[in-house]
């Protein structure tokens, strides 16, 4: 393929095809072939020495990682110095490498590799400035820029929170762990400023926020992260406690009549949680929790109950102390003075009470007998007024029992009578509706009798009219007849029964059936004129025949 390349038209002629070509030594096809040999090489040399030029400049800083890097050239620190003034310095450089990839010259640098420190959980973190000017006398804290940076050595104002990460040079600080500050319910945290302004007043217990000392106001339970070379938090506890007054086997007094009388009885008490870090300074001495209240009791309680005791319960006599009203009178006492005495020291007494007050042995199974007889004094007068008691509530018992039978009896009059009286309006109101029923029904009668004599009256007038007419009709047919009504009688007669007769058989003038006729006679009236008088004699062998 290289001979190829340098002939005409890139093939060689039909008759040399197939037949590999040589040339003499020297020639420029051997030096040619040497160069294409050579290229590769340089090619791979160059790519060798890039990638070791590569690897060698190369820092990679992983993740939680950070690199320190050290300058091998340039100028000569001081005497003395453990971090380089400048990057031009040799030594430990301040600028360290957050996680990435960055090129150094090797000859010039050389870096560590370090882990970043990660502040646990349940703990903070407490810087340590290890370079900058030394600290003046009685300072401790380390004088700091307005961006934070440290001026001298000591120890760092603030703390780095917990569960942080952070990229802590090992050269310019140390880190020191140390445990939250953890206030549980029913504390108080007392805040005292290790460095500060001095207050403006000296010889105070309690000093304003900001300045050294006692802060006035106290922390509430939670947890405080704080830096315990900056401040100190202490431990008040704020809940209930008792103490017993038997504790002291002192605790007594001479009574009026010179008898000792002792006592013993529970204070319950608590630290005002308003007052904690005043009640703090003035009584705690050293030591935890347990030992404030101890030293409460022993410089507030017991001394103001010991006074008390003392001065009152002298002016009385010891048979009377023992029980009775006296006894209660200074108990009421006893609880008043020791809230009114401890009130003003921030401390708040709950309940101070005398369980028990041993008498003198002389007198004390006169007044024990005493005491008794009283006792059972006034357990019959109880007796008594229980059975007063009884009886009147036996009294207000039957008059309840009374007075409900009465309402029960009124309960059913009224029911009766509203009964009887729903009756009566139901009785009434049907009986108004029958009557109305019945008025009707009567008009209703009385309209139809009106109608019925009308109608009889009109049908009276009919048969009346009728009759008058056929009477009237009646009267011009007697009149016809010359007002002879037999004429006309047998008129009308012969007519009815001309009608029914076919033939007339007549036998002789006195012939049964001639006796018929006989009443319609004619008499010896004279005839009407125009009326045809019957024959006198009719022939005998006339018939009639129907």
């Amino acid at each position: 393929m290289t001979d190829n390349l340098f002939m005409p038209g890139g093939n060689e002629p039909p008759r040399d095809r197939g037949r590999r070509r040589t040339s003499a030594p020297g020639s420029l096809p051997d030096k040619l072939r040497s160069s294409a040999l050579l290229i590769p090489v340089l090619i791979l040399l160059g790519v060798l020495v890039s990638w070791s030029i590569y690897t060698q400049f190369r820092i990679d800083v992983g993740r939680g990682e950070m690199a320190i890097l050290i300058r091998k050239t340039g100028k000569d620190m001081q005497n003395g110095s453990e971090i380089a003034e400048s990057p031009e310095h040799k030594g430990v450089q301040r600028e360290y490498l957050t996680e990435g990839r960055y090129f150094r010259n090797p000859f010039v640098y050389d870096w560590e590799i370090l882990e970043q420190k990660v502040i646990p959980a349940d703990k903070i973190g407490v810087l340590v400035s290890l370079t900058g000017d030394n600290l003046p006398y009685g300072e401790f804290l380390a004088k700091v820029d307005a961006q934070g940076n440290p001026l001298t050595k000591g120890i760092m104002p603030g703390v780095l929170n917990s569960g942080g990460r952070y990229f802590i040079h090992p050269y310019l600080f140390e880190l020191e762990l140390h445990d939250p500050v953890m206030i549980p319910a029913g504390f108080k945290g007392v805040k005292t400023n290790l460095a500060g302004p001095l207050p403006e007043t000296p010889n105070t217990l309690l000093v304003p926020e900001g300045f050294r000392g006692v802060q006035e106001k106290p922390l509430d339970a939670r947890r405080h992260d704080i830096n315990p070379y900056e401040e100190r938090i202490s431990l008040v506890d704020c809940r209930s406690q008792r103490f017993n007054l038997a504790d002291n086997k002192d605790m007594g007094f001479p009574s009026k009549d010179g008898f000792w009388v002792g006592i013993d009885g529970i204070i319950e008490f608590r630290i005002q949680p308003e007052k904690a870090a005043e009640v703090y300074v003035i009584y705690h001495e050293d030591g935890d929790g347990e030992a404030l209240s101890r030293e409460i009791v022993n410089k507030v309680i017991m001394p103001n109950a010991r006074s008390f005791c003392r001065l009152e319960g002298s002016g009385e006599l010891g048979r009377d102390l023992i029980g009775g009203e006296t006894r209660i009178q200074f108990q009421e006492q006893f609880q008043q003075a020791m809230r009114d005495e401890c009130e003003p020291a921030g401390i708040e007494i709950i309940q101070a009470l005398i369980t028990r007050i041993v008498p003198p042995q002389q007198i004390a199974e006169l007044v024990q007998q005493r005491e008794i007889a009283k006792q059972n004094e006034k357990q019959y007068q109880q007796q008594i007024l229980q059975q007063d008691s009884e009886q009147k509530l036996m009294i207000e018992v039957e008059m309840a029992n009374q007075l409900e039978a009465k309402v029960q009896a009124d309960q059913k009059i009224i029911k009766i009578t509203t009964e009887a009286m729903q009756k009566q309006e139901v009785e009434l109101t049907q009986a108004n509706q029958k009557l109305e029923v019945a008025k009707l029904k009567l008009d209703a009668a009385k309209d139809e009798a009106e109608a019925i004599v009308a109608r009889g009256k009109a049908e009276a007038e009919v048969i009346r009219l009728q009759n008058a007419a056929i009477a009237s009709g009646w009267q011009r047919s007697v009149e016809a007849f010359s007002g002879d009504g037999a004429q006309f009688s047998r008129y009308v007669m012969y007519q009815k029964l001309s009608a029914s007769y076919r033939r007339l058989m007549i036998n002789t003038a006195d012939s049964p059936i001639m006796k018929i006729f006989e009443g319609f006679a004619p008499s010896n009236s004279p005839p009407t004129p125009g009326v045809a008088a019957p024959a006198a004699n009719p022939s005998p062998m006339t018939t009639a025949a129907p």
